[in-house]
């Protein structure tokens, strides 16, 4: 993983409320086990006609997507079955955020240990948001995970939540394993020492 770094992006607008991961990544996509390909799978039933071709009317298929970083989704987003292709898919077409009102627990689990930030902001927020991109594609907005804000088209400032474990993690570009791994000399101290241990003659 690498570091997450601050960013300013456009905005993928999709109002679309309870879009769920079956909906993210359909279930026939789920059994490959790398990454690669999940970008154009994303959203597939939707994006694509029954002969394969891209539905113009949807958003990721329209030109002001292109380089869009950030996804501004409906309420409820990624509610449904667990599956880790969700994020991966968001993640492999470029996304580095969704926000939305809220998320389901497991699929914000999910993107946190794979680079993807959910931003939950308020229904204010995520209605300021919808406003602006649809009067402005171009309008962009900013996000500072260390200060934990994202800074709308018009300046304001609007902080949301994230766990403290996570956003390290994030800050740092590690994994679970990787934040164990880069305290090994730590624990072959404490292994050392014999702390805890079994007396053998017990």
């Amino acid at each position: 993983m690498k570091p997450f770094t601050n960013f300013e992006s456009r905005l993928a607008p999709l109002a679309i409320n309870n879009i769920d991961t079956a909906q993210i990544i359909p279930a026939r996509f789920l059994k490959t086990t790398t990454k690669q390909g999940l970008d154009q799978q994303l959203f597939c039933d939707w994006r694509y006609d029954a002969q394969g071709h891209p539905n113009p009317d949807f958003i990721l298929n329209q030109p002001r997507a292109r380089g869009a970083q950030v996804l501004l989704a409906g309420d409820n987003f990624g509610c449904g079955s667990s599956r880790g292709h969700a994020p991966w898919a968001l993640t492999q077409f470029g996304f580095r955020a969704v926000a939305s009102t809220s998320f389901a627990d497991i699929f914000k689990q999910n993107s946190l240990k794979n680079s993807l930030m959910p931003i939950v902001v308020p229904p204010d927020a995520q209605a300021e948001l919808f406003a602006a991109v649809a009067s402005d594609p171009d309008a962009v907005v900013k996000i500072d995970l260390a200060h934990q804000t994202l800074t709308t088209p018009s300046g304001r400032k609007v902080e949301f939540p994230i766990y403290a474990f996570s956003k390290h993690c994030l800050l740092e570009g590690v994994d679970e394993l990787g934040y164990i791994l880069k305290h090994e000399p730590y624990i072959a101290a404490y292994e050392a020492r014999g702390v805890g241990s079994i007396d053998a003659r017990e």
